[in-house]
């Protein structure tokens, strides 16, 4: 199936949390299924496309199109709903939150599909803090929450690995960090950037290498899992034909969208919570399955502790992954065993909450 097999919802002139609009806006999706069946909502993540996410899909798994109403929806920034890469003019793009892109899925779901309930929300990585960011802006929209390798805010930690990632893309342009959740600022005074096709390699070759020590694990490294799982002849190799490939396959303003994005994320920066990260957690009605690797670099366990432990009683359940591939223990598929893992931790969450069908 083709990566350009999607659909796109026009938006209009969408405005945005910070003042600012996309012009003429669309979101791109992909649904799976019956639209009579319980539909479930499965977004996007950092750089992905909504081929990405097919992986989790199919009748043998959980997410079976046979039995749920899938829509796999695209960040904006992420290169097929609205992006710097399809802009019909250059020029910055404006500053887009997550609450930006929820809106967004909500209007898709609710205007165009006939949607008033959903099953399920879930994701991983960033469309784990969209999965957040549903579960606090429409708190009884959905039944169940499933972010797995996600987190509802961003830690400083987490920021600082991005500032890393960020520079290092931006530095071949004689551009500086503005600073966390910004993207540069350029001793010229210029906003608009143009890529030439040597800026585009070196930067994006360098953005891959810093990645590379973030997406896995210590111990991923150390067990050389890139040689025996993925089939790499060494580590040269890995960083040559995983990140730098993976970097280059990007548009590099789309990137610095989303990494903005991620950079700015916490679900309390909304009413009615006015930044009270507690309060947010505690509004959250669906009965929510949060998923943490044990060795993910930005999204520790102990993050997602803290997020159970401000919802509700009932409401939130924890399960980390027993996992050494860090943040990729949650996607996009490469290890087998946690796609297993995930799988049944779904399978089950969804049996145990039969009962919460349309009743949140």
């Amino acid at each position: 199936m083709s990566q350009e097999d999607y659909e796109t919802f026009k938006l209009g002139d969408w405005e945005l949390q910070s003042g600012e609009k996309i012009a003429n806006a669309h979101i791109a999706y992909k649904t799976f299924g019956d639209p009579k069946s319980p539909a479930v909502l499965y977004p996007s993540w950092f750089s992905g496309a909504i081929s990405d996410n097919f992986w989790l899909i199919g009748e043998d798994k959980t997410l079976n199109p046979k039995e749920f109403f899938i829509i796999i929806t695209a960040l904006f920034g992420n290169g097929q709903s609205s992006s710097p890469s399809n802009q019909p003019t250059p020029g910055p793009f404006p500053k887009v939150s997550f609450h930006d892109n929820v809106r967004a899925q909500h209007e898709l779901a609710t205007a165009h599909l006939g949607i008033t309930h959903l099953r399920a929300v879930v994701g991983w990585s960033m469309g784990g803090g969209q999965t957040f960011q549903w579960a606090t802006q429409y708190p009884g929209f959905m039944d169940l929450a499933i972010p797995f390798c996600g987190a509802a805010k961003t830690s400083l930690h987490n920021k600082v690995f991005l500032e890393g990632v960020k520079s290092a893309l931006i530095a071949v342009k004689n551009i500086r960090s503005a600073g966390p959740g910004k993207i540069g600022i350029n001793d010229k005074g210029e906003e608009a950037r143009t890529w030439t096709a040597n800026d585009k390699e070196v930067g994006l070759k360098a953005l891959g290498r810093v990645y590379a020590g973030w997406g896995f694990s210590q111990a991923f490294y150390r067990h050389k899992l890139y040689e025996t799982a993925l089939g790499y002849r060494d580590l040269e190799d890995f960083m040559q034909n995983f990140w730098e490939k993976w970097a280059c396959s990007k548009d590099p303003e789309n990137l610095l969208v989303m990494i903005q994005t991620w950079q700015n994320g916490d679900v309390s920066l909304q009413e009615p919570y006015n930044g009270d990260f507690e309060e947010a957690m505690a509004s959250i009605k669906a009965k929510t399955l949060v998923l943490p690797s044990q060795t993910d670099l930005y999204f520790p366990p102990e993050d997602s502790e803290y997020e159970v432990a401000c919802m509700k009683p009932g409401v939130g359940k924890l399960e980390v992954f027993p996992s050494i591939w860090g943040h990729w223990a949650g996607g996009p598929g490469d290890s087998k065993e946690d796609v297993a893992w995930l799988d049944k931790q779904l399978s089950t969450f969804f049996a145990e909450n039969k009962s919460d069908a349309g009743s949140a």
